[in-house]
Formats: C-alpha cells, structure tokens, sequence
C-alpha cells in the first residue's frame, strides 16, 4: 500500500504521463480570444547556459484532447486549477522546469492564487493582486501570462492580464533570488502594485504584447542598439514603479565612453545600471542608505572606484567598503576597512557599558579581518569622491540621453 504522500507522487507522475501523450499527438493554433506569450528562459541559479525560449502548446485542433487535457491537469493540481493558463515552464528562480498553476477562487481555498509546483511540490504559493478600486468585484478570468525578465536584473518575472469584474488590468510579478549562504536562500515572486496599476492605466488595450512594447518596444536584453535606448528602457519602467519618487542620473564609474545609469529616490536607496554590448546589466538593486549608520555610496569618477561608509554605537566602529565594478558586471568587494575606536577589552565585538570611556582614546584598524596601519588603508582611496544621486527628472535624464556624452 502506497502512503498519501506516494499516493499523492504517484498520481502525479501518471498525470505527466498522459499530458505527454497528449502532446506528442496535438497540433497547435493560436486563438483570438486568448493570448499566451512564449516564455523567455534565463539562466537558473548555478547553471551556466544561454538564453532560450520553450515553445508552449496552445488549444490543439481537437476537442476531445483539450478536454483530456483539462482533465489531466485537474487531476494533477485541484479542480481548481485554471488550465488552460498552467504550464511548464523554465523560470530563473528554480533548478529545472516547474509547472506555473494558477487557481481560481473558492470557498475552501480563499481567492485567486497561484503555486509553482515541481515533482508534486509547491515551491511558492503567490497571493493574487487585485487593484484596491477592484476589491468588491468578483474574479472573471485570467486572460493572459508572460514570463521574462521586465525589470532587466536578470530574473524571470511573471506577467498577468486578469479581468474583475468586466475590468481587465496588469499584474506583474517581480522574481527574486537572494543566497544569504548559510542562512539560507530566499526564492519568490513580489507583485509590484503601483507598477501595474501605472500599466494599467495608460494601455487603452492591455495586453502582454503591448505591456512588453512599452518598454525598449518590446526589444529583450541583449537587442539594444546601444546604451540610450537601453537606459530609455529601464528609466521609463522605474518611472511608472516608483512614480513621483523616481530619480536618475548618468555617471562615470568605469572610465570607458559608456556612462552608467542610476536611479532611485533621493535618501533613500539607489540602483545602477551599466551597459555592453547590447545588453544591460544591473550592478546595484535599490540598495538603502540614509539610515542605520549608512551614509550613502560614493564613487571616484573614470576610477572604477566605490565607496561607503557605514557605522555601529554611534560611530564607535567605522566600517570602509571599497568595491568596482568586475568583468561580469558585479559589484565587487575590493577592501573592507573596519576601525574600532574603543577598548574592546572582553572582545564580544560590542560597545558595553563598561567599555565607554575607551571611546575616542583608542584605536585599531582592520583590512579584511587583519590589523593593519592606517598607511595600508590609503593605497585603497581613489579619490576625490562623490556622492551617488539619482538628482535628474526623467526629462533631464532623456535630454542627456539625446546628448550622447557626459560633462567632463
């Protein structure tokens, strides 16, 4: 006798089964009233392959096997499964390919929702968006899904078309990977509410195609004709995703005759973009500064040269990082300089109380965990310095753009 959770696999792999027979005898046409966007597949964690796109199969000539179909992926994920927008899918997020299963609402399950599911196994349940003006409406379908990378950090993100009620709008999820070593990873989607309600307000007729030909028209990475129309891409979809808040700004981190694009909002957090060769690359994802001791990130102009300083019990320990910009378009750590100005006598690493009238009469350095001089530390400094702000106006950023250079 096979336990529940065999029981459950089992099933599973029998369903799998007739989905693929069903397949391998299918033909498949495009219909009018239902829009499904090849999904582009980036590179998953830890594997190293290029860019590619999975065809997926839309309804076949005969009924009988979409049906069949239906059937099967019924069988696999619940009644409740809409599948005629479930996949198979490759996302960025996940070793190997997982089934994108969207749910409708019910009594027993709440609202409409969606799970991404591999071997049996939901890997991440994501909680539907409904616009707040929508809240009272009932869920009338999902019209259309997308996978790929909106946001251009490397990512697969999820795009939806749903309609309320006889409203139809956007929902676009942005995906992440985080890999805290050991504290674990953290792997998900992220609806992104003022993005996709900007989307939905300014496409008369919202589609994917249309939502993807907003930016860069529709052009994915790797297809820029040159940094302009790329940082135009990016700078016109931060714009609708942080509204009023949004800043920019072009700076010259690298030397080379390719600027590097920020943005962000002022005090808050920045992000920077850099370009080659068709392609755009994200070097810094909204990275926060202004509080917690972080005083903001700087950068030594056509030095390939950052800096940040950031400090612990009010500037009793003051951490220097010092990074560039690597061959892979990362941000790289070049030296952490850690100086503790006080008598760490018990040696826990904290200011305790009995310790605060060392502050300000000691000192010692540290380069990457070792005692150093401070004479060690300056070969570090590249300036002068200056801080990264993202103090353009999206039309001050354009009118840069159309420039076609840097001031010197």
């Amino acid at each position: 006798m096979y336990g529940h959770k065999s029981k459950k696999k089992f099933l599973f792999a029998m369903a799998v089964m007739a989905l693929g027979m069903l397949a391998s005898c299918g033909q498949e046409k495009n219909t009018e009233n239902r829009e499904t966007i090849v999904p582009e597949s980036i590179s998953p964690p830890k594997q190293a392959k290029e860019n590619h796109e999975t065809e997926i199969p839309l309804e076949t000539e005969d009924n009988t096997q979409d049906n069949l179909q239906t059937d099967a992926f019924k069988e696999m994920f619940g009644q409740d499964c809409i599948s005629g927008q479930t996949f198979e899918v490759e996302l960025s997020e996940y070793e190997g390919k997982v089934y994108f299963v969207p749910l409708e609402p019910s009594e027993e399950n709440g609202g409409f929702r969606m799970q991404i599911i591999q071997e049996g196994e939901v890997l991440s349940e994501i909680t539907g968006y409904v616009p707040e003006s929508l809240a009272g409406e009932a869920f009338t379908s999902l019209d259309a899904v997308s996978f790929y990378d909106i946001n251009y950090d490397g990512h697969t993100d999820i795009v939806l078309v749903e309609t309320y009620g006889s409203t139809c709008f956007a929902a676009v999820y942005y995906g992440y990977y985080n890999d805290y070593g050991e504290y674990g990873i953290s792997v998900g989607f992220m609806v992104q509410e003022r993005l996709s309600e900007s989307i939905s307000a300014r496409l008369e007729e919202i589609t994917v195609s249309k939502i993807r030909n907003l930016f860069g028209g529709g052009k994915k990475n790797g297809e820029f004709a040159d940094y302009r129309e790329a940082y135009d891409a990016v700078s016109s979809l931060f714009a609708l995703e942080a509204g009023e808040e949004s800043g920019f700004n072009l700076i010259n981190v690298d030397g080379d005759a390719i600027p590097e694009l920020i943005t962000g909002h002022t005090g808050y957090y920045v992000s920077m973009y850099t370009y080659d060769n068709g392609s755009i690359y994200l070097l810094m994802d909204h990275w926060a500064y202004g509080a917690m001791g972080n005083a903001g990130y700087e950068y030594a102009s056509g030095k390939n040269s950052l800096r940040n300083y950031n400090t612990d019990y009010a500037g009793a320990v003051l951490y220097t990082t010092y990074m560039a910009v690597g061959s892979g378009h990362t941000i790289e750590i070049v030296a952490e300089i850690k100086e503790v100005n006080f008598d760490d006598a018990n040696g826990n690493g904290a200011l305790d109380e009995e310790e605060y009238d060392s502050v300000g009469n000691y000192g010692v350095t540290y380069i990457n965990g070792k005692e150093a001089a401070y004479e060690e530390c300056e070969v570090y400094d590249m300036g002068p310095y200056e801080y990264i702000t993202p103090s353009m106006s999206l039309e001050e950023l354009r009118e840069k753009l159309n420039e076609g250079h840097l001031d010197k």
